[in-house]
């Protein structure tokens, strides 16, 4: 927990935050960069103290850093924090059902039920299930399979906090799940939301580790209702 956290601290505190180059804490090595629809950029990275197969991803937007979190070689969800709600959520031990990308690409489809806990928030409970289309969509010319997915958050008193469904992309290499598209359904209403990626940049392109996302700024989405990063699908878990 403890290098977690200051992993959290290294990267916020990193005076390349408003530059145009991405700093990541010492020890880190990068290995993707996306730039995505809705003004987003994402970097995909490891270090040399965490345990064999956990990655992390940093998300960015025209505002600033907006996420950060770790997955397992399973791409199960470990740990988040976001920054603009300051909050930080930690997957629970031995939760009832894993989410398993082994399971998705062997079988075709992967349930899941699990909580997270926060100090700030409680825990949260998600329950759903990622399917293979059977289609596979190549952008950038990167070959990635599409899945479709459904899931509900519920709060500690059982109360549904949103629901989504829609599509999202796993790619078996790199082990991880990348945004789709979908509508997610909170108390004010339902809204469509695009995080389809646009460009895969690697280490060593122009690009790579940007600060700033290319796709979609500026655009007012009015049809969005003001939620926080935790409401959104497991592509930000």
């Amino acid at each position: 927990m403890m290098r977690r956290t200051l992993v959290v601290l290294s990267l916020i505190g990193s005076p390349a935050m408003a530059a145009d180059v991405f700093a990541l804490p010492q020890g880190c090595t990068a290995f993707l960069t996306i730039q995505s629809r809705s003004c987003a950029v994402e970097h995909h990275f490891t270090c040399a103290a965490d345990p064999e197969g956990l990655k992390r991803r940093v998300s960015l937007s025209e505002d600033g850093l907006t996420y950060l979190g770790s997955t397992d070689e399973d791409a199960q969800w470990l740990s988040s924090f976001y920054p603009f709600t300051n909050h930080r959520e930690q997957l629970e031990d031995s939760p009832k059902d894993p989410a398993s990308l082994s399971t998705l690409l062997k079988t075709g489809a992967d349930s899941y039920d699990f909580r997270t806990l926060s100090d700030e928030i409680g825990s949260t409970r998600y329950v759903g299930e990622d399917r293979l289309t059977g289609k596979v969509v190549t952008i950038d010319d990167v070959a990635l399979q599409q899945t479709e997915y459904e899931i509900t958050a519920y709060a500690d008193d059982g109360s549904t906090l949103w629901s989504s469904q829609g599509n999202e992309f796993v790619n078996a290499k790199w082990r991880i799940f990348i945004g789709g598209t979908g509508t997610v359904t909170v108390p004010e209403r339902p809204f469509d939301k695009d995080d389809r990626p646009v460009q895969f940049i690697y280490p060593g392109e122009p690009g790579f580790l940007s600060a700033n996302p290319k796709f979609d700024c500026g655009a007012i989405l009015s049809s969005a209702p003001s939620v926080t990063p935790k409401e959104y699908p497991h592509d930000n878990l």
